[in-house]
């Protein structure tokens, strides 16, 4: 009688949890897919992701004190061209999740449902909501410290330029004293997206020790076309990483994510997510 009286209650307690669980669920309608989910995710929450960029930073420091003891030392042998061995010494560093991590605006979209506006991204810079990367503030003081003048070459636009510079000083990123170290997007004419003319400017009267960036065209203008068009470049440039060339990982947007669609924006998204689908090399399970 025991055992038929538990085995009743059992099914009884299994018959009411089972009732109760359609009611939960609408109140928790399931997130909506979004490929940027665990790469965000990893950007944002990771411990991995700040050794990872804490151990860039202190290879940073490595390659700074080598360089200044060589004054042959370029990290811009396309831009420096010249008798350049006894200018000061400069380093650059992209911003946006090289020096500043910006996942709030990626997890915004991924909860909302959007995607980069140029609108919206420009709230989100005013709104100052930013973090800095690991390592990131002590290693630029570092080189401040040890006479080099940290610029910083960004395709935030000019008119997001007063909002960044405000929170990076608020985070202690030397600033160059009286001299402009923040080249935005559009501040001249010729400063595109591509940012060789950046480069350019800066290597007429500094000797450029080190890049830092989490994107191929943080180092090169070759950063475009399709993914094998960018492995050549890369190949043809990779004694340069881990040397005056430092990469930060972001997973979370960048010219990888538009080479499998050769950067045609104007393809739906299913159309994009397909290319990049067919990009990969799976395991044929064998």
């Amino acid at each position: 009688m025991r055992n038929g009286y538990l085995g009743r209650r059992t099914l009884i307690t299994a018959i009411g949890l089972a009732a109760a669980l359609p009611a939960l669920s609408a109140d928790l309608p399931a997130p909506s897919p979004d490929d940027n989910l665990n790469a965000v995710l990893w950007d944002q929450t990771s411990v991995e992701a700040q050794a990872n960029a804490l151990g860039a930073y202190a290879l940073g420091r490595i390659r700074l004190d080598e360089a200044l003891t060589d004054k042959n030392w370029t990290a811009a042998p396309v831009e420096q061209t010249g008798n350049f061995q006894d200018f000061p010494p400069a380093i650059i560093l992209d911003v946006d999740d090289t020096i500043l991590n910006t996942s709030p605006y990626q997890a915004r979209n991924i909860t909302a449902g959007t995607s980069f506006k140029p609108d919206t991204w420009t709230q989100y810079v005013n709104a100052q909501q930013d973090k800095p990367i690991a390592g990131a503030v002590e290693f630029t003081q570092y080189a401040a410290s040890k006479g080099v003048k940290v610029f910083y070459v960004t395709n935030r636009t000019a008119d997001e330029e007063g909002p960044t510079v405000e929170e990076m000083k608020r985070f202690g990123f030397p600033m160059g004293d009286n001299v402009d170290t923040f080249l935005s997007a559009k501040e001249q004419p010729d400063w595109g997206s591509a940012k060789g003319t950046r480069r350019t400017f800066i290597a007429k009267n500094y000797r450029i020790l080190l890049m830092f960036g989490d994107n191929f065209g943080d180092f090169t203008d070759d950063y475009k076309g399709t993914v094998e068009d960018r492995q050549k470049a890369f190949e043809a440039n990779k004694a340069h990483f881990g040397h005056d060339w430092i990469a930060i990982a972001n997973p979370t947007y960048g010219s990888f994510e538009s080479a499998p669609y050769k950067g045609d924006y104007k393809l739906p998204p299913e159309e994009q997510r397909r290319m990049k689908q067919d990009a990969l090399k799976p395991w044929d399970g064998k």
